[in-house]
This record gives structure tokens, C-alpha cells and sequence, in this order.
């Protein structure tokens, strides 16, 4: 018998040390919505592949076997208590192509790859168990959070609109795809209509989904994308060939110690760009316990370290992951939290809708005739996620800075991040805030800036 909470409490769970298990049809019940996104979706976590080819040298198969590895330790996070949809380190990827450039293709770069995931699992656990993520995110300045997440959202539009970006060959997919998820996600005037009429308010349950299916319609017809080719049965999962090929447990030797050495700048640069991601799950669990005051989220960035280091140690050792294992999919995540914020009726529990998610999303990495669906609209799907992300972090971080010098802070620290990478717009984000000041200065000049800033 499924668990009930009580109104204004958290979710039940089984305590585990710093984790919180919750167990399907057990702690939440199982949300249709989310489940159907999923399945589509997987698109998006497919995208993933041409990465892996490149980098590793493997073959579609075994690209699929390592991304489907790859969805199923998504699971761990709604599981153990952290109430997101976890994703890669989205902009790290140009850094580590070009970071396994400077590798010859074969043993080489495999160990360079395995060394920069071991790394990147060194470091979230250490920040996790430590007590240090937590701490990171509560003394950062407002006007510093807030020109991460502008910077995340500005860098993932640029990267699709720009000239030789993503879009390049699918505008008119990509375009329409992007209006459609806008309108469905974020538009007032649909909010309010979808209320009077009853086709709306079901679609708007489906999120992002509308808007992947309408662009996989459009992309054949004006011949942006190809039709797709239907295949029965289930996915070769050969994780066997890719241990024995591309792990520690098959090539020969473990890394040098000189692979993590030069891993090192990389690693902590990864970890600044998904410092960006807590912030903003942070920063959306807060609103969504705003707005919906019959159950208390409790993100602790803490837990979501560890579990992002224990996502990278397993990909390290047993099937290298170029894109990382990071600690939030953000254009899944807003999709299921603005679901989430349209009352309980909707979604009881945040951990329904993400832990649907992403169990259908693992399951259908295996079957072959949703691969060769959604196979040809990749490109678009990992663009049309973006679009999404850049959108909701823009919206989210503005709504953090009230004054022209958090405002001034943010915008100049996220030109930097989006355009000379994240040391530049760390670096810029402090010198700004130590020269100008931030909010607990500037705001608790008059009793009513007090009364605004406790509220």
C-alpha cells in the first residue's frame, strides 16, 4: 500500500545516513505524464552517442550500451532522495573534445577519458561528504548564483542559434519545436486558456512532449531530418565487449598518474559549470515549496554530490562517459517541477514525476523500435532542450536580484561564463562582488528592503 503524507511535511521515506529511499508504488505513485516524456525523450540521452563515437572510437552499438548504463544509474538520484532529473555537464562537452584531442585515438585517449571521470568522481564526493557543496551553495552571493544560471542560459541558446551551432540545417524544425515547448511551459496567455478548455490543460501535462513530437513531424516534411527507419526487437546490450575494451578491468593498465594530472585543470573547471546545476536546483526546489505548501522538497546539495561521484566512478570504471555524469538534466527537471507546481491533484509528490521519468527513460534506452523512432530527430531533441534550459535559467535567475549592482554583478559574470568559459565568469563573479558590493550590503539599508528580504 502506497505511503501518504501528511500536508505541509516531506514525502515519506527510508532513512539511509544522508540518503532518502523511496520506493515506486511504495513511497510515490506512478505519474503517466512524466512516464510518456520519458519514452520520447530518450532522444535527448541518445544524443549522447555521436559524442562517444568520437571520442572512444566505439560503435553505435556499443555507444548505445554505454548510454544505456548510463540512463539506469540516473536512477539513483529521485530513488535516494534527490529530487531531480539528472543529466550530463552539458557545457563541459567543447572542453572535453577538446581536452581528448590532445590524445591519439586508442588506448591513449581511453585513459585519458577514464582518468578525467575518475577525477570528476574524486572531486563530487569529496564536495559531498565534506560537507563542502552545501556550504558553497549558501555563502555564494545571490548576484553570483544568479550570473551562473543567466550564463548556463545564455551559453545553451548560444550554442544552438549561433551560426555553425546545433540549429544549423534544422531551423525551421528547431524553431517551431522551441515555440511549441515555450508556449506549453512558459506562456501566461496559454496558462490562463488552458483552464477554460479541457484539450489544453491535459496537453500541458506532457511538457516538453508536444513539442519534440511536432518538431519529428515537421523535420521530414520540409526534408531537415530523415523518415525514420522502424526496427523490432531489443538493443544488444554487449556491456561485456565494452569492459573488456574500453575499461580498466580490459585495456591494459590502469591510467598513469600523469593522465590525472593533466585531468586536474578540467576536472575542477566541470565542477564550477555543475556548481551552476545546484543552484539552480536549489533555487527551483525553493519556489516550487513557495508555491506548493503541502509538501516540503528538501534538496541537499550534499547527497546530490555523492550520488553524482558514485554516477562517475561506476561510468569511470566500467564504460567511459565523455559527457560526465552531472547532477541535473535542467530542461527535464523544470519540465516535471512546472507540472508539479499546478497543485497536488496533478502530481501528488516531486518524486512521482521524476522518478517516472527516469525509470521509462532507462527502460527505453533497450527497446530497438523506440531507438529507431526517435533516432533521426536526436540532434533536435538535444537542441530543443537547450532552447528549454536557456529559457527557465534567464526567467529563474532574474527573478534572484533585485538591485542594479546584483543585476549589473549577474549580467557581467554570465557574458564571461557564456563566452570565456567558467574560470573567466568565476573570476569576474568575485572581483565584481568584492569592488561593488552584493545584496546583504545594499539591501538592509531601510527597514522596508529588511522586511522584503526576509520574506
Amino acid at each position: 500500500m502506497r505511503r501518504l503524507r501528511q500536508c505541509g511535511k516531506e514525502h515519506p521515506y527510508i532513512s539511509v545516513g544522508i540518503f532518502k529511499l523511496r520506493i515506486p508504488f511504495v513511497h510515490y505513485g506512478w505519474e503517466w505524464p512524466e512516464a510518456l516524456q520519458g519514452m520520447i525523450l530518450v532522444a535527448v540521452a541518445l544524443g549522447a552517442i555521436p559524442i562517444l563515437q568520437e571520442t572512444l572510437g566505439v560503435s553505435f552499438d556499443l555507444a548505445l550500451t554505454i548510454v544505456a548504463l548510463n540512463g539506469i544509474l540516473y536512477v539513483l538520484h529521485p530513488t535516494f532522495g534527490d529530487p531531480v532529473f539528472p543529466g550530463w555537464i552539458t557545457p563541459a562537452i567543447p572542453l572535453v573534445l577538446g581536452y581528448t584531442a590532445g590524445f591519439s585515438q586508442g588506448i591513449d585517449r581511453i585513459h585519458a577519458i577514464i582518468a578525467l571521470q575518475l577525477s570528476m568522481a574524486i572531486v563530487f564526493t569529496f564536495m559531498g561528504v565534506t560537507g563542502l557543496a552545501k556550504k558553497m551553495v549558501s555563502i555564494v552571493p545571490v548576484s553570483m548564483r544568479a550570473g551562473i544560471i543567466l550564463g548556463a542560459g545564455i551559453a545553451a541558446v548560444v550554442s544552438v542559434i549561433k551560426p555553425d551551432g546545433r540549429m544549423a540545417g534544422q531551423e525551421t524544425t528547431i524553431l517551431i519545436g522551441s515555440v511549441i515547448c515555450y508556449i506549453i511551459l512558459f506562456s501566461y496567455r496559454f496558462s490562463c486558456v488552458k483552464e477554460k478548455v479541457g484539450f489544453l490543460k491535459y496537453l500541458s501535462k506532457y511538457g516538453m512532449l508536444p513539442g519534440m513530437i511536432i518538431a519529428a513531424i515537421i523535420g521530414p516534411i520540409v526534408g531537415e531530418i530523415t523518415f525514420p527507419q522502424i526496427e523490432m526487437g531489443m538493443i544488444s546490450f554487449r556491456l561485456g565487449e565494452v569492459i573488456k575494451g574500453y575499461s580498466v578491468f580490459g585495456i591494459p593498465g590502469f591510467p598513469p598518474l600523469t593522465y590525472f594530472l593533466k585531468a586536474i585543470p578540467l576536472a575542477i573547471t566541470a565542477y564550477i559549470i555543475a556548481f551552476g546545476d545546484f543552484v539552480v536546483a536549489e533555487v527551483v526546489a525553493k519556489d516550487s515549496n513557495k508555491v506548493r505548501g503541502d509538501e516540503q522538497i528538501d534538496f541537499n546539495a550534499n547527497r546530490s554530490n555523492i550520488i553524482a561521484g558514485i554516477r562517475n566512478l561506476i561510468m569511470g570504471l566500467f564504460a567511459p562517459f565523455a559527457p560526465l555524469c552531472g547532477p541535473l538534466w535542467a530542461g527535464g527537471t523544470l519540465s516535471i517541477y512546472e507540472r508539479y507546481k499546478s497543485g497536488r491533484r496533478d502530481m501528488d509528490t516531486i518524486f512521482g514525476g521524476a522518478g517516472s521519468y527516469v525509470i521509462t527513460m532507462a527502460i527505453a534506452a533497450f527497446f530497438l523500435p523506440i531507438i529507431s523512432l526517435v533516432k533521426p530527430v536526436l540532434p533536435a531533441a538535444l537542441s530543443l532542450t537547450l532552447i528549454v534550459q536557456g529559457f527557465a535559467c534567464i526567467y529563474i535567475s532574474m527573478d534572484m536580484i533585485n538591485t542594479k549592482e546584483e543585476r549589473g554583478t549577474a549580467g557581467i559574470m554570465a557574458i564571461f561564463l557564456a563566452f570565456r568559459g567558467a574560470s573567466w565568469g568565476l573570476a569576474a563573479g568575485i572581483v565584481l562582488c568584492l569592488i561593488i558590493g552584493y545584496k546583504k550590503e545594499v539591501i538592509e539599508l531601510t527597514p522596508k528592503s529588511k522586511a522584503k528580504r526576509l520574506a
